[in-house]
């Protein structure tokens, strides 16, 4: 039985309110009178924009998903990078629907909160208010805030409130409002291997150098956290790491042992057998949770990638359920506490 840290949602309870808008994020009427979503990707019907929880249930059984923490589509409307007149209701509301199915499933779903992000003063407050609320551990945020340790200071008051809260803080690849996406052409060549893999792991990559080669976790120690795709290819450019740390830097602590007595988690999404094993050796079996990214195919290509590594079964076990089970208990007991 497996837990799922990375499974995004899209919820349906939004629709009411992007029918009222006369902009993108939007729910139009076509020539023949069908509702479609006007949003990021384009005209979407609605069956294809939003999410059915008894569908998603039903794929969580057929696959052994005992429970899912759910969180918003990365860029779903773009609705986070609004004016904050306009996406603090929405990102409001969807936090409160997907409270509300964790309270209606309380053994399936727990979640983290959308934050409004062109104004930090009001996400810091929205997530004080999303943490009160059942079944909310934690918020997600757009990795490209997090590229540098300079520009994660930008996310202060966010972070001063997950740290009072002992809350988790998911850092998933994403662009900040009012910057352009330096993703690829979608007419270049090989555009999915460098936008989905090489582009993606490399962000990821410099994300996890901020997270465990600055002071950020020490200036946040009550902040757990987590992020996707094994931290980019910090596995496979770790020797590297090393040795020009020893050519720069002799005498200071190798990037190895630091990423080894990192607390910082992440995901196992979208990998095979051999790095996972990489892994597992580069930051420890604790530190790695399984992660799908919501699909069907995600989950039963990464349920096969685990049970297919050369490690033991104890820290198989560890990854699909056992370090998610006690990171999930811990960030519970808290907000438990505190309401």
């Amino acid at each position: 039985m497996t837990i799922d840290m990375h499974s995004h949602w899209k919820s349906n309870e939004l629709a009411d309110a992007m029918r009222a808008r006369t902009v993108p994020p939007r729910i139009v009427r076509v020539d023949d009178g069908t509702e479609m979503l006007d949003g990021r990707f384009g005209i979407q019907p609605l069956d294809q924009a939003f999410d059915d929880v008894e569908v998603r249930l039903d794929s969580m059984d057929r696959q052994g998903i005992t429970m899912a923490m759910l969180s918003m589509q990365p860029g779903f409307g773009w609705m986070e990078r609004l004016p904050i007149d306009e996406s603090l209701p929405l990102v409001s509301r969807y936090n409160d629907a997907v409270s509300e199915l964790c309270v209606k499933h309380d053994d399936r779903f727990t979640a983290v909160a959308a934050l409004p992000l062109t104004d930090m003063s009001a996400a810091a407050v929205e997530f004080d208010r999303a943490l009160s609320l059942p079944g909310m551990v934690g918020a997600m945020l757009p990795g490209d805030g997090f590229l540098t340790r300079e520009r994660a200071s930008a996310f202060a008051p966010i972070l001063d409130v997950a740290d009072r809260r002992c809350a988790l803080i998911f850092v998933h690849r994403a662009t900040l409002p009012g910057e352009k996406s330096n993703r690829p052409a979608k007419d270049v060549d090989n555009f999915t291997a460098r936008d989905s893999t090489l582009d993606m792991q490399a962000s990821l990559s410099s994300i996890m150098v901020t997270l465990c080669l600055t002071n950020l976790p020490e200036t946040y120690p009550g902040v757990s956290f987590l992020t996707h795709n094994l931290g980019g290819n910090i596995p496979f450019e770790l020797e590297r790491l090393d040795h020009r740390s020893v050519e720069r830097h002799p005498g200071q602590e190798l990037p190895s042992s630091r990423f080894r007595r990192s607390p910082i988690m992440v995901d196992c999404n979208s990998f095979g057998p051999r790095a996972i094993e990489r892994s597992v050796e580069v930051f420890g079996a604790e530190k790695i949770v399984f992660g799908s990214d919501g699909s069907e195919f995600g989950v039963d290509w990464c349920i096969r990638a685990v049970n297919n590594s050369q490690i033991n079964d104890n820290i198989k076990q560890a990854i699909l359920r056992g370090n998610a089970a006690a990171l999930l208990d811990r960030l519970t007991a808290v907000q438990e506490a505190a309401e």
